[in-house]
């Protein structure tokens, strides 16, 4: 039986339902910032993935008679380049998030872990809305003759946004405190566009690279993707737990980094 009177009881309470509103706030004005300044919007966050799919599916469209699976090289792009684009959107708003409300962080009702989760929150939510809407649309537009599992699907962008998180966590204290480190990670991701499966299956690739590009998490979450959109893809060699602990092991270490760094940080 607790002996602690009621009002210490409430007290934890109290502080969890100041810190949910302290985020909800933080994700309006992030939507207002973010979005609010742009003619057209949350527009913009459509286009660019419609942009880059429909560029993709007329090049490739005109070089190959077929994509990797199925018939429809639109619906193929799309399953690379949404992922792909999710985990970029996470870890680049998430890595920025102290920078981006460093005023605000001045006061005591907001925290670096408030920040970090508006971002968090505000950008996968954008990313699942503009998945579903270019899904779709292709599934709508076109006779793809496919039926999506949307529990994969949905599985597959989670793990996108959890590993943009776990690598946002860790830029943001290293992009804050290095600055120069901004500008080699632009560097190192750059190759990871091609690197990831949007343009290829991992099976088609020869030993001993089939092997090596295991490691990377994003050929995982692009092979998740592709078996809810496609029946016949086993996909076999996509491991989520993989994902999972890459991504938790990057959280882990940026979020331990901040919370012994934060107010220096901020002093920079």
């Amino acid at each position: 039986m607790s002996l602690a009177p009621p009002a210490a009881r409430a007290r934890p309470h109290r502080r969890r339902l100041a810190g949910a509103r302290t985020v909800a706030a933080l994700v309006l004005r992030e939507m207002a910032t973010t979005y609010g300044r742009s003619p057209g919007g949350y527009l913009w966050a459509v286009l660019e993935p419609v942009g880059g799919i429909a560029l993709l599916t007329v090049v490739f469209s005109a070089v190959l008679r077929t994509p990797g699976l199925g018939q429809n090289f639109a619906l193929y792009y799309a399953t690379g380049m949404l992922p792909f684009m999710a985990f970029m959107a996470v870890s680049r708003n998430v890595a920025q998030a102290l920078n981006f409300s460093r005023q605000l962080l001045a006061y005591p009702a907001v925290t670096w872990l408030d920040a970090l989760l508006a971002r968090f929150l505000l950008t996968t939510l954008t990313e699942f809305v503009v998945a579903g809407l270019v899904l779709g649309g292709i599934l709508t537009v076109f006779d793809t003759r496919t039926l999506p599992d949307w529990p994969v699907i949905i599985q597959a962008m989670a793990l996108a946004a959890l590993l943009g998180f776990g690598v946002g966590a860790t830029n943001c204290f290293l992009m804050t405190r290095f600055p120069l480190w901004q500008r080699i990670w632009g560097v190192l991701m750059r190759p990871m566009f091609i690197l990831s499966g949007v343009f290829f299956l991992l099976e088609t690739v020869p030993e001993p690279f089939r092997s090596l590009l295991w490691f990377n998490p994003l050929i995982h979450v692009v092979g998740l993707m592709r078996r809810g959109i496609y029946a016949g893809y086993e996909a076999a060699y996509v491991s989520p737990i993989h994902v999972i602990a890459l991504a938790g092991l990057l959280a882990l270490a940026g979020l331990l980094l901040l919370r012994r760094s934060a107010r220096f940080l901020l002093q920079l």
